[in-house]
């Protein structure tokens, strides 16, 4: 890298910060935490602790917020600093190592990018993810499991819990269909970005012809909506079937019909639990993931009311991302027009940079 680059890299990096600013506003999020501080002095605040422990998590959102914007506008002025010193003094050790930290530098103002885009109320929220693989029996059967595994390793690597709801196992091999709840900081916001119909082209493990082959499978992800969020269900609209638990995943056997399937019958969506011995709370736990379905569903049909464009179906034939393992090895997203070429990273879990490219690209498209 040389001055002129630096110069040009800097000036995009002073853009992106002003841009940030321009949604943040830092100054409405210091008056806000005031406000906070406030009503966190009055003792009745603290006699309601459903409302005081949602401005809790309101505050510590604007904290770090603000804790990021202030790291990253810091170091992008340190950084200009050292750089007219070096400069002045000709100082090639210390201009290299300038150029060297631009690229932590890009690092801080990304996570800041990242951060001031998960600004919609549902972001924060945990996620329930199913997967659902496509027609080809064990072939995309696998394709899930190899889905399941990579979104268990992607929440291990970003320190989130897991909790299996739903597990059907293949009959040969792979899963019929999985449900489970991601717990952890800004969960929906990133796992959105996985929403919809991957597909899959490699040399198949079970062809002993040795052949190509394609599989799709679906992932489907909501935010767990809160208890004060009502969502009315009539009681007509639904069919509830038990059965006993598979055993899969870790599941102990039951004896008794404990597993819970609902089905919602004007909308199609089925959601099943079985995670817990209780077959109530399992039908507890599965009508919250039915909620969480068409909470989701609501939203996506007010957003399209709102842009004037009609609600996509997500159909077999419209993947969001390939996964090509025969006869190249690459991942391409359809949202970012990105690809990737460390599939084995991405396939265990390394999904940070796929998913943050999925969510610029969608920003930037509604700008």
């Amino acid at each position: 890298m040389d001055a002129y680059e630096y110069g040009e890299l800097i000036k995009n990096l002073e853009n992106k910060i002003e841009n940030i600013e321009s949604i943040l506003k830092p100054e409405k999020l210091e008056a806000r935490l005031k406000e906070i501080e406030e009503m966190e002095n009055d003792p009745d605040f603290w006699n309601d602790p459903k409302k005081s422990a949602k401005i809790q998590k309101e505050k510590n959102a604007i904290l770090r917020k603000l804790e990021k914007y202030k790291k990253a506008k810091m170091a992008l002025q340190d950084n200009k600093d050292m750089f007219e010193l070096a400069s002045m003094e000709e100082d090639e050790e210390t201009l290299n190592e300038v150029f060297e930290d631009v690229k932590e530098l890009q690092k801080i103002i990304r996570d800041l990018e990242i951060e001031v885009m998960l600004s919609d109320e549902n972001d924060s929220k945990n996620a329930i993810i199913s997967i659902h693989p496509g027609a080809g029996g064990t072939e995309s059967h696998d394709w899930a499991s190899i889905l399941y595994r990579m979104y268990l390793r992607y929440a291990e690597r970003r320190g989130w819990k897991v909790e299996v709801l739903d597990y059907q196992a293949g009959d040969e091999a792979g899963i019929k269909d999985v449900s489970f709840l991601v717990k952890g900081e800004n969960a929906y916001g990133y796992l959105k970005a996985e929403n919809g119909i991957h597909r899959l082209v490699r040399v198949s493990p079970f062809d002993s012809g040795g052949r190509r082959h394609t599989s799709f499978a679906s992932v489907q992800v909501s935010p767990e909506i809160d208890d004060d969020i009502e969502i009315e269900i009539d009681p007509k609209d639904i069919r509830i079937d038990v059965f006993r638990a598979s055993g899969a995943g870790g599941q102990h056997v039951n004896k008794t019909e404990s597993a819970v399937r609902i089905t919602h019958i004007p909308t199609g969506i089925v959601v099943g639990c079985q995670n817990d011995r209780s077959q109530h709370k399992n039908k507890e736990m599965a009508m919250k993931m039915l909620k969480s379905k068409l909470y989701e569903l609501e939203l996506e049909k007010r957003k399209a009311e709102e842009e004037g464009k009609p609600k996509d179906e997500m159909g077999w034939g419209h993947q969001i991302r390939s996964y090509v393992l025969f006869p190249y090895q690459q991942v391409k997203d359809n949202r970012s027009n990105k690809a990737y070429s460390r599939v084995e990273d991405i396939l265990d879990g390394d999904l940070d940079e796929v998913i943050e490219d999925v969510l610029i690209a969608q920003k930037e498209a509604e700008i």
